[in-house]
């Protein structure tokens, strides 16, 4: 069972995303799946504690269990059948801000750099380590949690 801290640090890890979507940055993700594709991209989104135990909520919210290791080298997130994220509105920040070209190419850090450091505040109440590969950092979360 996770504790009043857990609920207050994954309330503030959505309050960041809904921050970053507020932003006057223009994006236009289409949901074509191509960033999602780890081992054809080289680029895999490293996730701060608080990220991991929203993603692992939201994933078993989805009435799944255990994360599956895709051996195409895809987001272990990513249903193999639609294509389409299993945890959309709980992406990481990493997947919100990715370098996906279509959607508009990277954010550049100094527009995100607070939300960055908020992240890494909420990682550091959580004791949280340096944040981890995605497939990693969720499946330690659903175990420990």
């Amino acid at each position: 069972m996770q504790s009043r801290t857990d609920d207050s640090a994954l309330g503030e890890v959505r309050a960041i995303y809904r921050e970053l979507e507020r932003r006057p940055i223009e994006r236009n993700c289409e949901m074509r799946a191509e960033c999602c594709q780890f081992r054809i991209t080289g680029k895999t989104p490293r996730l701060t504690r608080g990220e991991a135990l929203l993603a692992a909520r939201a994933f078993r919210a989805t009435g799944r269990k255990s994360l599956p290791s895709p051996a195409d080298g895809s987001c272990p997130l990513l249903d193999a059948r639609t294509l389409r994220c299993l945890i959309y509105e709980d992406r990481p920040f990493g997947c919100r801000t990715h370098f996906c070209a279509a959607a508009g190419g990277p954010y550049a850090r100094r527009e995100v750099i607070d939300l960055i450091r908020r992240l890494e505040d909420i990682n550091e109440q959580l004791g949280g380590g340096d944040a981890r590969p995605i497939g990693a950092a969720v499946a330690d979360a659903l175990k420990n949690r």
